[in-house]
């Protein structure tokens, strides 16, 4: 119970690597918040781990404004915030994505870090403590050709994540990345262009220790991180990637 009487808001959480960190942080005694634009989705999750469910687009004001009353509603107090929810592009070159892409990338991996920590950090501040985690990824460290614009928005994220970590020090606020591999979530299919075995096996083949990072991965990555037990660990960009940006 390493989260006990603590409380969570995952973004992003009805699938994938979001879903992998609420069942932990539940499993750990964390009240969570499973937040997600697809609301059934949230709400499935929610019932599961005995959560709250938010509907939320993380890219639009009005929305995480929502989100967070809904938090400060239910708890009067958010003690962690995971801002796990993001999209890619499809694999192209640089040139070719659209204006109306790189405009969405940017506004759901970048912005919403920006609306979050806006609604959020006062209430962190106040509170005198507090952890957020960013869920960036290797493509930030280490790009792969033909996603050029995610990379850079993941890049964004890892700088955003000390710029943060530097500021919100001196008021109890720890501020952490993970950087996954490419892993069995949704977004797979659009990081490769198409889901074949020879395309997973050329992925796989940039891994050395040969599989995708899961759900699990990340929830013991972002356990240890947003827990007491790394009460000294700020400013830092964890890679959980099997060794690919080594």
């Amino acid at each position: 119970m390493r989260l006990a009487e603590k409380t969570a808001i995952v973004t992003g959480a009805a699938s994938g690597f979001g879903a992998g960190i609420a069942r932990r942080f539940a499993a750990e005694g964390a009240a969570v918040m499973v937040a997600d634009v697809n609301a059934g989705g949230a709400s499935a999750l929610a019932d599961e781990i005995g959560g709250l469910a938010q509907g939320v687009d993380v890219s639009d004001a009005a929305s995480v404004a929502a989100m967070a009353a809904a938090a400060r509603a239910a708890w009067g107090r958010i003690d962690i915030l995971v801002n796990n929810a993001g999209i890619t592009h499809l694999p192209k070159p640089m040139e070719d994505v659209t204006e109306e892409e790189f405009d969405r990338v940017f506004a759901v991996n970048a912005k919403s870090v920006y609306l979050t920590a806006r609604e959020v950090v006062p209430m962190m501040k106040a509170a005198g403590r507090g952890a957020i985690l960013n869920v960036a990824s290797t493509a930030g460290v280490s790009p792969r050709p033909r996603l050029n614009w995610y990379n850079a928005s993941k890049g964004w994220m890892i700088t955003a994540t000390r710029a943060m970590a530097i500021e919100l020090a001196p008021f109890g606020i720890r501020v952490n990345a993970l950087n996954p591999v490419a892993g069995e979530t949704p977004l797979l299919k659009s990081f490769m262009g198409e889901d074949t075995p020879e395309m997973r096996a050329k992925f796989l083949a940039t891994i050395p220790l040969g599989r995708f990072s899961t759900p699990e991965d990340m929830g013991s990555a972002a356990l240890y991180l947003c827990s007491d037990e790394a009460s000294m660990v700020t400013g830092v960009a964890m890679e959980v990637d099997g060794g690919r940006c080594i």
